[in-house]
């Protein structure tokens, strides 16, 4: 981040840079346009990292891969990142309501993450009977961590009611969220216009898969809307989101944090 210590970053107008303390009359003395500048400095600022997982029935979909498991990977990869530069990681999973086994407050000790990750991998989504109905212990969640500015990823399918993602952005409001939207191209249901070719065509009754050209159609019509209402919704409140289609992409997960993929 910018501020007054650290090393030295550029030069930018004295209007933007607002710091009269810095102005540095050697660079402003060889502008012919008479500008005057001052020195821009970048200090090291530590960054506290959450992950809210969506714990819901719908997580423990088993496709090309296990929702949670991918969702696990996730935490383990962004755990070890903070890690390594310093930063703390905490994770919060939560259905209906906060699941215990998996709340931890940010830390950057090993030991811990590992029993974090150890607990998500083993927790099972669809064994929560009326817990597993909803996610909307994530609005809990982001009560919790609420406060200092934190970079948190909701990482969830998102097959929940608009009116709960929209509480849950805005209750992340003053954080930097990043939603991460966890797809299996197994999942029937899941029929982007990448995925629309593995929902069953309409054959003859006596096979065994029939899916009536309308009905395919709709479905296809329906999750794209759904994919573009998410989108909407969370570029409202900053990023749009990055969607996981069964594993991992790291490289295409690289670009988008940088902002190269949109």
């Amino acid at each position: 981040m910018e501020g007054a210590g650290g090393l030295f970053q550029d030069h930018d107008l004295l209007i933007r840079a607002r710091d009269p303390r810095r102005i540095d009359l050697r660079v402003s003395l060889r502008d012919p346009f008479g500008n005057l500048y001052a020195k821009r400095f970048a200090q090291r600022s530590a960054v506290t990292l959450y992950a809210l997982v969506d714990l819901s029935a719908s997580m423990g979909f088993a496709g090309q891969a296990r929702k949670v498991d991918v969702a696990a990977d996730l935490c383990a990869a962004l755990a070890a990142s903070a890690r390594r530069i310093g930063d703390s990681f905490g994770l919060i999973g939560a259905n209906r309501r906060i699941v215990p086994d998996c709340f931890w407050p940010a830390t950057s000790s090993r030991g811990a993450e590992a029993e974090m990750l150890t607990n998500l991998r083993g927790f099972d989504p669809t064994a929560q009977g009326d817990l597993g109905d909803s996610a909307e212990g994530l609005i809990d969640a982001a009560a919790i961590i609420a406060g200092r500015r934190k970079l948190v990823f909701v990482i969830s399918d998102f097959f929940m009611p608009d009116q709960v993602i929209e509480s849950v952005f805005e209750a992340l409001s003053e954080h930097d969220v990043i939603p991460i939207v966890l797809r299996d191209p197994r999942e029937w249901n899941s029929c982007r216009a990448t995925a629309s070719s593995r929902l069953p065509i309409w054959r003859p009754a006596a096979d065994a898969y029939v899916m009536r050209p309308a009905l395919r159609a709709a479905l296809i019509a329906d999750n794209a809307a759904r994919g573009a209402r998410l989108r909407a919704l969370a570029m409202r409140y900053g990023r749009p989101p990055f969607e996981v289609v069964g594993r991992i992409d790291w490289d295409r997960f690289g670009a988008y944090l940088m902002g190269e993929v949109g």
